[in-house]
């Protein structure tokens, strides 16, 4: 597995498409803060997006679309004059699955959110800007153009199973965001997400997410890279925020920890799945890097939730 891929497993990454939205004339909506990653997607017309703590307004053309990693009031706008209504009363007016404000049909939104799991706001959202805008145009628009054309088609035509192909279709567009994102704004990225930003750091995390149960070396992970140890050391540490080998520690961590909340598997069979030769190796790890013992976590997360951990930055 690649690192994306990895981590939007382990977060166990859902959809949920919502209530598509029409305007016309002049309007403004205010949004409470989305529960989640809200997504939106201009399929017709324009608008304005306005998102606190955000600076100005930001332009949606027909073809865009546009992730909230933070929840964070917002407003979707005509103009900047009109005064904005709550949209929770616009849609719970909504017929058909659509809800309309304004006067007109000139603009048409679809949209929807993800949920993850526990851990999504340390290894994934606080990676990301509080606003993701992928414009039309760009070749991994093209495929989120795509990706919402089939998501239409799958509700339109009431085929078996159309609410579940149309859910996975999102975390399809989900990922060409994240790659969008990654293309052409890696400095606002950070962590394990801004190294996928570097061929050579990128190299080096796809070989631990591959295998992170085998014993690697600095050295083992250059050779991946086609680079001397200095170098894959000096550009992880830089991009990541910390050593290959930390990371690792970190990853190999962050695995054990959904063992232990999600599966009934013994300490051992866990530090073997993880590239630990004992449970001593891994409780100590563990606490180290947790704060926490293995036990004490696992009855923790089932009795009240996961705790909060340290993140593999």
């Amino acid at each position: 597995m690649d690192p994306l891929e990895d981590v939007l497993t382990l977060l166990d990454t859902r959809s949920q498409l919502s209530t598509g939205l029409v305007a016309g004339g002049r309007w403004a909506l205010r949004f409470e803060p989305p529960q989640g990653v809200k997504f939106n997607a201009v399929r017709r017309g324009s608008c304005l997006l306005e998102v606190d703590g955000v600076d100005g307004p930001i332009p949606l053309a027909e073809g865009d679309c546009y992730l909230l990693a933070r929840p964070r009031p917002f407003t979707l706008r005509s103009d900047r004059e009109t005064a904005p209504v709550a949209a929770g009363p616009v849609f719970a007016r909504a017929e058909g699955g659509v809800a309309r404000v304004g006067e007109g049909d000139e603009v048409f939104l679809v949209g929807g959110r993800f949920s993850f799991g526990a851990r999504a706001q340390e290894l994934l959202l606080d990676r990301l800007p509080p606003v993701v805008h992928v414009p039309a145009g760009t070749p991994h628009a093209e495929t989120v153009r795509w990706a919402l054309d089939a998501i239409d088609q799958e509700l339109t035509r009431g085929q078996p199973a159309a609410g579940l192909v149309a859910e996975h279709l999102a975390v399809v567009m989900l990922v060409h965001v994240l790659r969008l994102h990654l293309a052409r704004d890696p400095h606002t990225a950070s962590g394990w997400l801004a190294g996928l930003s570097d061929p050579v750091v990128a190299a080096a995390l796809t070989s631990l997410h591959r295998d992170p149960a085998r014993q690697w070396t600095v050295a083992d992970l250059a050779g991946t890279a086609a680079v001397s140890r200095s170098t894959l050391a000096a550009r992880f540490r830089t991009a990541v925020g910390q050593g290959p080998l930390e990371y690792l520690t970190r990853w190999r961590i962050e695995l054990a920890a959904r063992q232990l909340r999600e599966g009934s598997a013994t300490l051992a069979v866990i530090a073997r799945s993880v590239g630990y030769g004992s449970e001593s190796a891994l409780s100590v790890a563990f606490k180290r890097v947790m704060g926490v013992a293995p036990g004490d976590y696992r009855r923790r997360s089932a009795g009240q939730g996961a705790p909060t951990v340290a993140p593999p930055s």
